[in-house]
């Protein structure tokens, strides 16, 4: 298959890299030039799990030359838009525009670009750490699911299909909210209190502190979760958030990452979705939104941090 993928962050490079060592004809999207051509020269690097390897995988930084049959975004939510806006009109109109990213709302933004049948959402468990330009640790192997199968479920198994080729266990499913919502509740669990301690995953169910907070910041995303209507994938969400925490338990979370590397973060689309659609339910969200207030003023005083 031919893949134009979005973003040269860990996730990025990890599908790209995968996928183009498995035989797939991959092109990568970047909007800064000096990077597109820093990556170009030296290749993405995948070291950790399976081994390393160096691959040459083909940057752009404007319109794609080819013409690809999907799409995977995996840029930073609230830099969605922008990503893809200016490819709207440059794509075949049966290429399918797959998100692989965090938080809520981003499957909203790409059919506000896109007819609404393009668009796919997706998870994905795998576990990448971003060590440099191009240069990534893949740390874990998890499912990668995507959806909804319909219309055109034969072109979504061929996606499905093609990400086995490159080791990633991965299937489809009608219901992908269901699935997007189940890991917003993980990422609610962890990823703003990591941020907010430096802790790593493994530590946040052992720490009073941050268990108490996690258990209070997911309860309440359930709540919102059932007043939406939505059927999460595991019968009890804060066991799930533990036993991830479990199982990845040397990570350093994505969002801790960003807060480390002086990045803005995602938290408007994890914790901060759980305030929005709290407000819009009627659901109090008192601890989502103390947690959402203190990454964003971690993120707005990076400058004024103590060495």
């Amino acid at each position: 298959m031919r893949f134009l993928v979005v973003g040269p962050g860990a996730m990025g490079c990890l599908f790209a890299g995968r996928l183009k060592m498995a035989g797939h004809e991959v092109t990568l999207l970047d909007y800064r030039p000096e990077r597109a051509n820093l990556l170009n020269s030296n290749g993405i690097r995948i070291e950790g799990i399976g081994g390393e390897a160096t691959v040459q995988v083909p940057v752009i930084t404007g319109k794609p030359a080819g013409t690809p049959d999907a799409v995977l975004v995996c840029v930073k939510a609230g830099k969605t838009h922008a990503a893809v806006e200016k490819l709207a009109h440059q794509l075949p109109e049966k290429a399918h525009v797959l998100t692989l990213q965090n938080g809520l709302g981003n499957m909203d933004v790409l059919r506000e670009i896109f007819s609404e049948h393009r668009v796919l959402g997706g998870v994905t468990a795998e576990g990448a750490t971003l060590l440099g330009p191009g240069h990534i640790r893949h740390a874990g192997k998890g499912d990668t699911i995507i959806g909804p199968l319909g219309p055109f479920p034969e072109s979504i198994e061929k996606i499905v299909a093609a990400f086995k080729t490159a080791g990633f266990n991965s299937r489809a499913v009608e219901n992908i909210d269901a699935m997007i919502w189940g890991k917003l509740i993980i990422n609610v669990g962890i990823n703003g209190l990591t941020a907010i301690t430096r802790l790593r995953n493994g530590r946040l169910p052992e720490v009073s502190g941050t268990l108490r907070v996690m258990k209070d910041a997911v309860a309440e995303a359930e709540k919102v979760a059932i007043a939406m209507g939505i059927q999460l994938p595991y019968p009890d969400p804060l066991e799930k958030v533990i036993d991830v925490c479990r199982a990845t338990a040397g990570n350093v979370a994505s969002m801790l990452q960003d807060i480390l590397s002086q990045r803005k973060t995602e938290v408007k689309y994890i914790n901060g979705a759980i305030v929005k659609q709290g407000k819009a339910t009627g659901i109090p969200t008192p601890v989502n939104n103390t947690i959402t207030s203190l990454v964003e003023a971690l993120q707005e005083t990076f400058e004024e941090y103590l060495s």
